[in-house]
């Protein structure tokens, strides 16, 4: 069978398997974000087109490293990258993509003017999900793009059914915030995500004030309602869904907040506080007025990103803390992963 014949023969069996899996998946089309990827244009503008017409999102790349830059801090379902291009190629794009193990399953296509059985290999071999020749109708692409959408709604549908068949192990019983555990497991993933994406990392150390003499005064089942309270309002302050808050101990929450910098995370220390106070919580014996020490610490630069430790990061937040608590409680110390250090031997 002639080559041309073969890549016909393809093409259809791809359209009839997304007819297929569209068939099979039922109910409404699933929002889908694609990402092209080419640095001469001119893929971009009429593919971006056609898939905008056809319901997907879509965002361009005019080069492997830009796109990385996308996936890395916008994310999307499917990236359709051209296979040659000035600096970062198709495949090296590939490849690293694939290196995000944690990260939900990116499906990538590549565009190519050439489909040898040696270029598929190489293709296949750096993790290319399937392949696009340059000049395929429009059916075809749709049809592939298809394929991508079905297997990465899957993906995504059985990743969020295994997160919350271990929530019960990641989840505070009482507050419903996550837990410590949770926290050793994920600060170092947000850490390195930091790192990856160049972006800063901030993070809150928190502590109830005097949470002993609401304990002693009203009873320990009104301090869990305070303990739930402060959940509830430290949760108005944060950007869902990317900030999250564990409890670390029994009036102690650690706060994270990806894509923030230290500013930032005074803002949201000094709005926590007001929060706490305007309404007083809400409880069985009647409203209790909250004042909570906060330490604030982050990763903005490459130096500190490249080096530090989730451990260390949290010792910067403590270190920062224990100065709100020096300082009378009910107050926030803000200070740099090297300024925190100083506070310490400050204290020697």
């Amino acid at each position: 069978m002639p080559s041309e014949s073969l890549l016909s023969f393809a093409a259809s069996e791809v359209i009839n398997a997304a007819s297929s899996i569209s068939r099979l998946h039922r109910g409404p089309v699933q929002p889908c974000h694609v990402l092209l990827v080419d640095d001469e244009g001119g893929m971009l503008s009429q593919i971006s087109a056609l898939l905008e017409r056809s319901g997907y999102q879509v965002s361009v790349a005019n080069s492997g490293r830009e796109a990385l830059r996308v996936v890395n801090t916008t994310g999307c379902q499917i990236v359709l990258t051209a296979w040659h291009m000035t600096g970062m190629d198709g495949l090296d794009l590939c490849r690293k993509i694939h290196l995000r193990a944690d990260e939900p399953y990116t499906y990538v296509l590549i565009s190519t003017a050439r489909n040898s059985c040696g270029e598929r290999l190489a293709g296949l071999s750096a993790g290319i999900d399937d392949f696009v020749v340059k000049g395929a109708p429009a059916e075809e692409i749709l049809a592939r793009l298809e394929v991508g959408r079905c297997i990465t709604h899957l993906e995504r549908s059985l990743r969020k059914r295994k997160l919350e068949n271990r929530r019960p192990s990641i989840t505070d019983a009482l507050t419903g915030s996550r837990n410590y555990r949770f926290l050793m497991k994920y600060l170092p993933r947000e850490i390195e995500r930091s790192r990856r994406g160049r972006y800063p990392l901030t993070i809150l150390s928190c502590d109830i004030d005097f949470i002993k003499r609401i304990n002693d005064s009203f009873g320990h089942a009104i301090g869990d309602e305070v303990l739930q309270g402060f959940v509830t309002r430290a949760s108005t302050c944060l950007r869902k869904p990317i900030d999250w808050i564990a409890r670390t101990g029994g009036q102690e929450f650690i706060l994270v907040l990806p894509k923030a910098t230290l500013q930032n995370g005074r803002r949201i220390a000094a709005r926590l506080r007001l929060a706490l106070n305007d309404p007083p919580i809400a409880t069985s014996s009647g409203p209790i007025s909250l004042t909570v020490s906060i330490g604030v610490t982050a990763l903005e630069t490459n130096h500190e990103r490249g080096t530090i430790t989730a451990a260390a990061l949290l010792r910067a937040a403590d270190l920062c803390l224990c100065e709100s608590k020096n300082q009378g409680r009910d107050c926030a110390t803000v200070a740099s992963i090297s300024h925190a250090a100083a506070l310490s031997a400050a204290r020697l």
